[in-house]
């Protein structure tokens, strides 16, 4: 007669799961005596606590009950010293296979955890594409890929942007780590600004090579970015690289965005060229750069000093983020008026940041014998009271 295929022992099962997903047989090894012994304990119905060993041929289990020797501590409840006798039962291995097997199952779920965890630690800054699976008050959920799932707080999202189950979105991965008990965490953004450059190394071979270098953004998300490029190749346009033939590059960053406004502009180490652009939609006649206060003044015609703030403040907001001064924005006749251009819109000799609080409340008149008016401006003008009637009168 044939003979019967030998059985695997519990120790040749362990061995191949571990192989397989990378788990310690030690480490296993140990949880699986620790587990098993509250529960000879209660099959068994001993009185005292008892210690499991295991055969490391074949997976066979000792088990020795924890007979106390001498008196008991009262504080501490424990013996001088414990004799250790043999109650193994016959019956054993129902009791063994199935706590190995939740054990197992643990430490496969713990070692795909750890697995995830270390991938997504590794891939903090990169630019992924979910599908919202849940959304919540305070956080919305991203399904990665199977299985695998990554947290989008309301903090990290555009305040204007509204998500619907299934929906495709690209985000950016803040945040890996162990959570509570055994459990993972991944946090993603779509407010982070290292989402648009990330979006741009998508659509912008330049960008993705390293020909075009996204020197700065500055972004207030769901609303207006601005993104400073440079080329490492003479002759390369990176502010053209960047848009793209008919603007097909940059329209598909902005529709990642939804709708996101994207300002592009050349990025200068000359600290008053670069200001300028920043600047941009808005024509600059002058910036006038201070130093010591890292402060630039910047001085563009009437018509262009709403346009050169923006609604709220933005573009001037944005633009000091995006070259780090502090930017300062008056119009010709202001700052003709403070003494920081003359007549003929040259640079004054004079301190460009004398009094900027003065400067900035005062009427902007110049009276007859060439001095400033010392009134105060009124709120929403340029000119006091006086000067404003005048102004109108003319």
């Amino acid at each position: 007669m044939p003979k019967k295929e030998q059985q695997p022992t519990l120790m040749d099962i362990l061995h191949d799961v571990a192989k397989e997903h990378g788990i310690d047989e030690y480490e296993f090894l140990d949880k699986l005596e620790t587990a098993l012994a509250p529960k000879f304990v209660r099959v068994l119905g001993l009185i005292n606590d008892c210690r499991v060993t295991l055969n490391t041929e074949d997976g066979t289990p000792y088990v020795y009950e924890l007979v106390p020797v001498g008196e008991i501590d009262p504080e501490t409840g424990e013996a001088e010293s414990y004799e250790e006798v043999d109650v193994t039962p016959k019956d054993k291995s129902r009791i063994v296979a199935l706590e190995a097997k939740n054990i197992v199952n643990q430490m496969i779920r713990e070692a795909r955890r750890e697995k995830i965890v270390e991938e997504y630690v590794g891939r903090i800054g990169e630019c992924v594409t979910g599908e919202v699976q849940h959304i919540g008050k305070g956080f919305t959920i991203i399904k990665l890929r199977e299985n695998l799932e990554a947290e989008l707080p309301a903090k990290e999202q555009p305040s204007n942007e509204r998500y619907s189950h299934n929906e495709r979105l690209k985000v950016y991965i803040t945040d890996a780590r162990r959570a509570k008990g055994s459990d993972y965490s991944i946090i993603v953004s779509r407010k982070h600004p290292g989402l648009v450059k990330r979006l741009f190394e998508i659509e912008v071979p330049e960008v993705y090579d390293g020909i075009v270098e996204i020197k700065a953004i500055a972004r207030d998300a769901g609303a207006r970015s601005k993104v400073a490029v440079f080329s490492k190749e003479s002759g390369l346009d990176p502010v053209g690289a960047c848009v793209g033939p008919k603007g097909n590059r940059v329209r598909q960053v902005v529709q990642d965005l939804r709708n996101e406004r994207i300002d592009i502009i050349p990025w200068s180490d000359d600290s008053a060229t670069y200001i300028k652009s920043a600047l941009s939609p808005a024509k600059v006649e002058r910036v006038l750069i201070n130093e010591d206060t890292h402060t630039a003044t910047v001085i563009v015609a009437s018509d262009q000093l709403s346009l050169a703030i923006g609604k709220e403040g933005q573009n001037a907001r944005l633009a000091a983020q995006l070259t780090g001064w502090r930017i300062d924005i008056k119009s010709t006749e202001m700052a003709a008026g403070a003494g920081l251009i003359d007549n003929e819109s040259s640079i004054s000799a004079a301190s460009v940041m004398d009094d900027l609080s003065e400067i900035d409340t005062r009427c902007a008149a110049v009276n007859a014998d060439g001095t400033r008016c010392r009134n105060h401006a009124r709120p929403g003008s340029q000119y006091c009271g006086l000067h404003d009637k005048e102004d109108a009168q003319a």
